[in-house]
């Protein structure tokens, strides 16, 4: 393999709580697994924002950071938002949404897989084999109403779903690209249009333009189901998911219940990705309640890493940086599966700190079997 001599910038935004206290550790794994498998390097730049800036600015996001974020090639982001600080109108800080509308990040991308040496949420044996990724339209939907919603008189509100065909056939196309590199590592692959297509006629518009879509992807199976009966599936029967798509509210809600299919939070890793710019980030909030005990699970933002490093290669063309991604994932998949630590959050006693010295010191003998 030829070594890259390129230097990728990150944006990095620590944000809030448990946000600064992840991403710290996520850095040092970054830097040691580059050390570790050589080619391009990653240039990285802290910048402040979120809630707890704000009460030392007045600001939550900075135009030099927006700038920042958009010159860069990738962005970590922590997590932000504080439960007391809010804006005058009394609406949360939630710079992350800013980011999304701003830099078109439409495809939300939360991956779903159950590590060994995790709690088994689900008594079925088959819950081993729960891998599955669910892909959120996050530009529109129900999100739509964001600042736009509307109280009557004080007796009747309205918030307006907004549902297009642009919006839901690029995050359909997304989500059959999706399938179709599972498809080359498990030799099968199918995306279900999940929806409310029976009540809503947004709904079933949505499913329309889904199966356009679908109609130009004959080699990946496609079907649907009603977001009701998919919040049953997914505790019924997980391990039989593979990629699905939803509208923006829907992805929100169904990725939550995912997260716990497989211990937590603090194993779900996310991506928001666009056709120019990407932002990865744990899907867990700030965690006001153990923010500064160092009690945090890193795991979620070292996986969310994984996936920058991974969309850093296919983007660029850069296989070492896909060979880092997994090897990064191998190192968390030892850890936790030879106890070398195990995680507060699943009732272990490592902390923040802990889980960070052992999967850099899993990368070693995590190397040799990448490799």
């Amino acid at each position: 393999m030829t070594t890259s001599n390129r230097t990728f910038d990150i944006a990095v935004l620590p944000g809030d709580g448990i946000g600064r206290e992840v991403m710290a550790a996520c850095l040092e794994l970054l830097s040691a697994s580059e050390t570790a498998t050589g080619g391009p390097a990653l240039r990285v730049t802290t910048h402040n924002a979120g809630a707890q800036y704000y009460l030392e600015s007045g600001e939550a996001l900075l135009a030099a950071t927006l700038d920042a974020c958009r010159a860069a090639d990738a962005i970590l982001f922590g997590s932000m938002g504080w439960p007391d600080v809010r804006f005058p109108d009394g609406t949360e800080i939630i710079p992350q949404l800013d980011l999304r509308m701003e830099f078109g990040l439409y495809a939300g991308v939360r991956p779903i897989r159950w590590f060994p040496g995790l709690p088994k949420i689900l008594t079925d044996e088959r819950a081993r084999d729960i891998d599955f990724v669910l892909v959120r339209e996050q530009t529109e939907g129900l999100f739509y109403a964001r600042g736009r919603g509307e109280v009557i008189d004080n007796r009747e509100a309205y918030d307006t779903m907004q549902i297009t065909r642009e919006g839901t056939a690029r995050a359909s196309e997304f989500a059959f690209r999706v399938a179709e590199r599972r498809r080359a590592r498990r030799g099968s692959a199918r995306v279900t249009c999940v929806d409310k297509a029976n009540v809503f006629t947004s709904m079933a518009f949505f499913r329309q333009v889904f199966d356009e879509v679908a109609a130009k992807h004959s080699e990946i199976g496609a079907d649907h189901a009603y977001v009701d009966a998919m919040a049953l599936m997914m505790v019924k029967k997980p391990w039989t998911l593979d990629v699905m798509v939803t509208e923006n509210m829907f992805g929100d809600i169904l990725s939550d219940l995912a997260a716990g299919l497989i211990g937590g939070m603090g194993m779900a890793p996310s991506a928001d990705i666009g056709d120019t710019h990407a932002l990865f980030q744990p899907a867990h909030g700030t965690a006001p309640d153990i923010a500064g005990q160092g009690k945090a699970n890193p795991c979620a933002m070292f996986l969310s890493a994984a996936m920058m490093l991974d969309w850093l290669a296919e983007r660029h063309d850069e296989p070492q940086l896909e060979v880092r991604a997994r090897l990064i994932e191998r190192a968390i998949e030892a850890t936790l599966e030879s106890g070398a630590a195990f995680p507060m959050e699943f009732g272990g006693s490592a902390n923040c700190a802990d889980m960070s010295r052992a999967v850099i010191a899993a990368l070693p003998d995590a190397m040799r079997r990448v490799a």
